[in-house]
């Protein structure tokens, strides 16, 4: 005999309620049906799992441990139907360091106006597609390469690069600098999730390189004094640490901002993201020119 879900329903409805009688009315079945049901899940266990009495029914040691996980695996399902019948309810948006940059809070509150009918979820894990290979996300914004063998994408903005410094470096004092001010450097870099990569520089003139693996370990070794970082303006806005300035790279080519989502069975509501994230872009290079 398989161990079925209506068995551990049965379970946590006979403790929850008391009775045998009271679980039958709450599960809408037959106190014959919840006795057979609670037989079965004992069998196929092997173990007792209630006392009892004339007058209660509760859980044996092996009981209270077996109600535990029955509790667990009946969430989870409900969560799994939850996801099945609402996935186009609600829109996750993942992305790995910056989200949207300065653009973030107004996409969200837009978001919210226009589409009440979809809830906006911001996820934010530390991965090169920003969730979305992983089943974490529906659509993610990413500023790093792109598979285009496994994802759809647009292209929605370029952003500028920016030096990261610690706050007591001397080209912190300048408004702008160049990469070549930072070939003697130690340049910190996110191989996995981050836009930059000692490309930027010619061969015979690249800053020496440390990895890291996450942006608040990227700003400790800035905020540190060991190292410099190079980043899109979308990380100036989300990340601000006290010990690191972020000053424009003059000379350094931008970074594109990507959406991504799965080429088949796209969310509904993809273009919807799509138009109102390039739409903000555009306004903030109308009101910057």
């Amino acid at each position: 005999m398989d161990l079925e879900l209506r068995h551990l329903r049965c379970l946590v409805a006979v403790v929850d309620t008391g009775t045998f009688t009271d679980a039958a009315i709450e599960l809408g079945v037959s106190q014959a049906a919840v006795s057979r049901n609670l037989l079965a899940l004992e069998g196929r266990l092997g173990v007792r799992l209630l006392h009892r009495t004339s007058r209660s029914v509760t859980p044996t040691t092996a009981g209270v441990q077996v109600l535990a996980r029955a509790r667990q695996i009946l969430n989870d399902v409900d969560e799994l139907v939850a996801e099945a019948t609402t996935g186009h309810r609600r829109l996750r948006i993942g992305h790995a360091w910056s989200a949207m940059g300065r653009h973030t809070a107004e996409f969200q509150r837009r978001w919210a106006t226009e589409h009440p009918e979809i809830e906006l979820q911001l996820i934010r894990t530390n991965t090169s597609t920003g969730g979305l290979a992983e089943g974490l996300c529906d659509l993610a914004v990413v500023r790093t390469h792109i598979d285009l063998r496994r994802f759809a994408h647009t292209t929605v903005a370029q952003e500028r690069r920016y030096c990261a410094l610690p706050a007591d470096d001397p080209l912190a004092r300048k408004r702008t600098v160049t990469l070549d001010q930072l070939r003697d450097r130690v340049l910190v870099i996110d191989r996995r999730t981050g836009s930059t990569t000692a490309d930027l520089w010619p061969e015979e003139a690249r800053p020496r390189i440390e990895y890291t693996h996450d942006v608040d370990d990227w700003l400790s070794a800035i905020a540190s004094g060991r190292c410099v970082g190079v980043t899109p303006q979308a990380t100036t806005t989300q990340y601000r640490r006290d010990g690191v300035v972020y000053r424009p790279l003059r000379d350094a080519p931008p970074v594109d901002v990507h959406l991504i989502w799965h080429r088949q069975d796209p969310h509904p509501a993809t273009q919807a993201a799509v138009d109102l994230l390039s739409g903000l872009y555009q306004e903030s290079k109308s009101s910057t020119s």
